[in-house]
C-alpha cells in the first residue's frame, strides 16, 4: 500500500503542475504572438516577447526559479522529518502565493504581483525556519 503524500509533498505536486500550466499558458501566448512557424525555426530571430506572451513567459520564468528552492525544502522536510504545521503552511504560502502570482503577473498588475510573490517567499523562509 502505498504511503499518504504529506501536505508539503502534496503541495509540492501541485507546484509542478503549476509550473506546467504556466508553460502551456506561455506556448500559446507565444504562438498567437510569433506564430508556429517561427516557434518551431531555431528562434536566432525571435522578435521581442511583449504583452501577454511577455508576462506569461516571464511569469513561467520566474516560477523555474522559485520551484527547485520549494522542492529541495519540501524533500529536505520529508526526509528529515521535519513536517509540522509551520513547514505545511509555508508550502500552503508558496503554492498560493504562486498561483496568485500567475495569475496577477497575467493581468498586468505591478504591485500585487510583488505582494503574491512575497507571500510564497515567506512561505519559503517558513520551511526554512523550521529546519535550522
Amino acid at each position: 500500500m502505498p504511503a499518504e503524500l504529506t501536505t508539503e509533498l502534496s503541495l509540492l505536486v501541485w507546484s509542478v503542475v503549476l509550473c506546467l500550466a504556466q508553460m502551456v499558458v506561455s506556448a500559446i501566448t507565444l504562438h498567437l504572438q510569433v506564430g508556429l512557424a517561427t516557434l518551431a525555426g531555431n528562434r536566432d530571430d525571435m522578435p521581442a516577447v511583449t504583452g501577454l506572451a511577455g508576462r506569461a513567459q516571464r511569469a513561467h520564468r520566474n516560477m523555474l526559479e522559485n520551484l527547485p528552492l520549494f522542492a529541495a525544502l519540501v524533500l529536505i522536510v520529508q526526509m528529515t522529518g521535519h513536517n509540522s504545521p509551520t513547514t505545511a503552511l509555508g508550502a500552503q504560502m508558496f503554492i498560493w502565493g504562486r498561483l496568485a502570482y500567475a495569475a496577477i503577473y497575467l493581468a498586468g498588475i505591478p504591485w500585487l504581483r510583488t505582494a503574491s510573490w512575497a507571500v510564497s517567499l515567506v512561505g519559503i523562509v517558513l520551511m526554512i525556519i523550521e529546519l535550522v
